[in-house]
């Protein structure tokens, strides 16, 4: 089983009524549990941590999870409200505007972190959840317990607008990205972490930490993955754009799948990876990304669908 680490909330995305006015539809979402339900879909086995509301929008996260293969036994429920995200889309690119105040996945702690059956031999951590306190601090904590011990994989996902402490928040992800087997970053996320530069170099400083594979996505161009032998690259697939809410989740979510129904999902077995066996992963999470931009919200495809 892979164990997504991270932020479940509620996407609020634009709709219009028939009388012309703006209105907001609820949608399952976040990027850690964008991953989860998608490797769920895909036939991963697939868990998910995160404090989950009580309220009416923490049912509809355990709905969609039930329904998509989801494991999410380790989630505590809390008497807290559940994040929203108001989603703008300008020519398919999303930005988001969150209230997050008192909610279930900020106040997940230290002390809610679970012991891990052996047949966890995956973590992936990323999103919003690094950000805030004190789940961010719970998350890091859950990372340094168990890398070492399994796969572990990191897609900070960074939303500017949600650090309030560019220093802390950057501090940490160094931090995590040292820990990690896999980082996946998208080349505005490594911009943003290192500055403008050039993309090797900086990727060569991250895998001088620790990393054994990094993932750089650079949007429809494709993406890039560097590991000890060299660099392989990956085109996106061509499709007409919808919207791009959930692509970068999914795109790991068919990376992490292909390399678990490789046999490789261990860290001897990231760390020699050969060039098939990534070529193959890169391209599951090309396709499965695919399906995601081709339509509405961040609606990850089936097994079936590529």
């Amino acid at each position: 089983m892979i164990l997504c680490c991270g932020e479940a909330l509620i996407d609020m995305l634009p709709r219009q009524t028939r009388e012309g006015e703006t209105a907001y539809a609820p949608y399952p979402g976040g990027a850690v549990y964008n991953t989860a339900i998608a490797l769920g879909r895909l036939g991963a086995g697939s868990g998910f941590l995160c404090g989950l509301s009580k309220d009416l929008f923490g049912d509809l996260l355990l709905e969609q999870m039930k329904n998509s293969g989801v494991d999410a036994s380790l989630s505590p429920r809390l008497d807290r409200p559940c994040t929203l995200a108001f989603v703008k889309l300008v020519n398919g690119q999303a930005t988001y505007a969150f209230y997050d105040e008192n909610s279930a996945l900020k106040a997940l702690t230290e002390a809610d972190l679970p012991d891990l059956s052996s047949n966890i031999n995956a973590l992936f951590f990323g999103g919003i959840s690094l950000v805030s306190e004190p789940c961010g601090t719970a998350y890091e904590a859950l990372m340094t317990r168990e890398a070492g011990n399994r796969v572990t994989m990191i897609d900070p996902n960074i939303r500017q607008g949600f650090v309030t402490d560019e220093d802390a928040t950057r501090a940490r992800i160094e931090r995590m990205m040292a820990l990690a087997d896999i980082v996946k970053l998208s080349d505005e996320d490594l911009f943003w972490l290192k500055g403008e530069g050039d993309i090797a170099k900086q990727v060569d400083q991250i895998r001088a930490s620790g990393a054994r594979i990094v993932l750089i996505t650079e949007g429809a161009k494709g993406v890039t993955a560097y590991h000890n032998r060299g660099s392989l690259f990956v085109p996106s697939e061509k499709v007409d754009v919808i919207d791009t809410v959930g692509a970068g989740d999914t795109f790991n979510a068919g990376f992490l799948s292909s390399l678990s129904a490789s046999g490789a999902m261990t860290r001897e077995g990231v760390a020699g990876i050969d060039d098939k066996v990534l070529r193959n992963a890169l391209t599951r999470g090309a396709r499965a990304a695919a399906v995601t931009v081709s339509r509405a919200g961040a609606n990850p495809p089936w097994a079936s669908e590529i």
